[in-house]
């Protein structure tokens, strides 16, 4: 479990406003749907897929993750991200708010809310969290702890060298962070294995589809649109 959270502050979930939302035996109740986690490594183009999925569904929710950095030029308070002070973040995490947090390149505080990610889950809503492979595995610890079902999918290039090309091509990176990157991603790439289901990108379109043949198969929805 990341984040200094114990376990007594997850088995004790509360939402924003402070009502409890576990059951007698300390489980998070009725979220009657599965929660799809999509990982993937760098530059394999999760966002890519992921916005051709909602083009395709729009009825599919990807969660807002909280952070403490600043908001950027035109990022919107609870649609790119819920912005909150240190304080703010901190006092969630110690009340088992988050899902799971991390702290990125020791400066900001990252965190998935709990509550929306369950509200819709409850109310049948394809939901889809995209986090990196730290992140998977500290959802994979905190969903046991609180009797959280999730489908774990792993969106994998069609070969390494595909992946060095896409991340050369997109240019936004210098060559030594090029080159760490593609040493992160053979580390996400080998823990493959930990993931339910494995998508290739190998076409957006196509890899998009699949992705919602999992939700589909999940939410008892139709294939097709």
């Amino acid at each position: 479990m990341s984040g200094g959270q114990s376990r007594s502050a997850m088995m004790n979930v509360r939402d924003w406003k402070g009502h409890d939302m576990t059951d007698a035996d300390g489980n998070v109740g009725d979220a009657s749907r599965r929660l799809i986690v999509l990982t993937g490594p760098t530059a394999v183009g999760k966002g890519t897929v992921e916005a051709r999925l909602r083009e395709d569904h729009p009825q599919v929710w990807v969660s807002v993750s909280a952070t403490t950095r600043a908001p950027r030029p035109g990022e919107v308070d609870g649609v790119n991200y819920w912005f909150l002070t240190e304080k703010e973040f901190l006092e969630r995490e110690r009340e088992g708010l988050f899902l799971e947090t991390a702290v990125v390149h020791g400066l900001a505080h990252y965190g998935t809310p709990l509550q929306p990610v369950l509200e819709h889950l409850r109310s049948g809503v394809p939901t889809i969290l995209e986090i990196d492979l730290q992140g998977a595995r500290r959802v994979k610890e905190s969903s046991a702890q609180l009797g959280l079902e999730v489908v774990y999918v792993f969106l994998a290039p069609p070969s390494f060298d595909d992946l060095a090309t896409r991340l050369r091509k997109r240019g936004t990176e210098t060559e030594s962070e090029r080159l760490r990157r593609l040493e992160t991603a053979k580390v996400e790439l080998a823990a493959e294995s930990e993931f339910d289901v494995t998508i290739v990108n190998d076409d957006v379109s196509h890899a998009a589809d699949e992705l919602w043949a999992v939700i589909a198969k999940e939410y008892e929805l139709p294939r097709q649109n």
